[in-house]
């Protein structure tokens, strides 16, 4: 028998308003429990509270005499939810992790650009560290080299993105991070629901790459180097644009985000200062892939093929042999390529 053409419209309503139903319930939950108000305790009361109105709102979906009140009650619900989620603000006011406790700035004379608190910590562990920082000149005009750091410590797929910047024998770093305050941990859902502030961390690479490969040991992890290709003044663009946002974050704070506002994407969109940036792809949602990305777009060294490129730009035996060396900028890259982007 032919099913009438309203039923199956019927029919894709109900599936629409389930679909609507459960994805509002399942991020209002998230939400409220990550970010709602009070101890993890009464975070989980609210959404467990919030869960079932959604399922009531379902299970209304397939009783007629109570569909509208109760879908009305879960929009109420809903609308009130999405009013207190307006309401959470960054700020740059938390008892932060020491590490993030400081921000950089930076100040711009024609040429030459001043970038102020350089984290330069020194080591003992990964958690043990004498807190240093230190102001440095930098003139554009001699702004000869990009590179690209990945470090990994779960697999291929996944991987902290970040830059650093050569000026002749000077290089300074930049990583965009979640900005964590003391008593918190990373979560990568948690960083979906606004748990974390946006930082760029911009440091000596002494602190920065030299804590990746010789201090970070639970886990481990494995650090590379690549040298970006492309024209001088894109370089000097990027940097430029960089600094601006460190800027503007030290005034207006931003929320990280795991998808939207993470270290890979958000140097994508940077990028996008000079001309002919590369197009989004998976590889940079999945940023264990993004030097493999940038290879594929003619960025890195397209002389040799990826792999070997890979193994020669591992530069952990380099950074523990350099320590605490002042050239351990130069030590580290005595093996790469070292030509200028072109």
């Amino acid at each position: 028998m032919k099913v009438p053409a309203s039923r199956w419209l019927r029919r894709v309503a109900v599936l629409a308003g389930v679909l609507l139903v459960a994805g509002v319930t399942g991020w209002g939950a998230l939400a409220l429990y990550f970010a709602g108000p009070g101890p993890i305790g009464e975070r989980a009361g609210l959404a467990g509270v919030w869960g079932a109105i959604g399922l009531i709102a379902l299970y209304s979906l397939a009783r007629r005499r109570v569909r509208k009140r109760n879908l009305a009650v879960f929009a109420v619900a809903g609308a009130v939810l999405a009013g207190w989620w307006r309401t959470i603000e960054p700020s740059n006011v938390q008892d932060w992790r020491p590490e993030v406790a400081v921000l950089a700035h930076a100040t711009f004379h024609g040429d030459l650009v001043t970038v102020h608190d350089v984290r330069n910590f020194d080591y003992r562990t990964d958690t043990d560290f004498t807190r240093a920082y230190y102001d440095r000149t930098f003139d554009l005009r001699r702004l000869d080299a990009v590179d690209l750091i990945a470090c990994y410590w779960m697999g291929p797929a996944i991987a902290h993105i970040f830059l650093s910047f050569g000026f002749g024998d000077e290089h300074l770093a930049i990583s965009i991070e979640a900005r964590k305050e003391r008593r918190e941990g990373y979560s990568t859902l948690g960083g979906l629901f606004k748990q974390y502030e946006l930082i760029y961390v911009v440091g000596d690479e002494r602190d920065l790459i030299r804590l990746r490969t010789n201090y970070r040991k639970d886990p481990p992890e494995d650090v590379y180097l690549y040298r970006l290709r492309g024209a001088l003044d894109g370089a000097r663009r990027l940097f430029v644009e960089y600094l601006k946002t460190v800027n503007q974050l030290r005034e207006r704070p931003a929320f990280y985000d795991t998808i939207s506002a993470n270290c890979t994407n958000t140097i994508l969109l940077h990028a996008r200062v000079n001309p002919g940036s590369l197009p989004f792809s998976w590889k940079i949602l999945l940023s264990g892939y993004t030097p493999e990305y940038a290879w594929e777009g003619g960025r890195l060294d397209r002389g040799v093929p990826f792999e070997e490129l890979k193994s020669r730009s591992r530069i952990n035996d380099a950074a523990r042999a350099a320590d605490r060396s002042p050239d351990f900028s130069r030590r580290i890259r005595a093996h790469l390529e070292t030509r200028a982007p072109r």
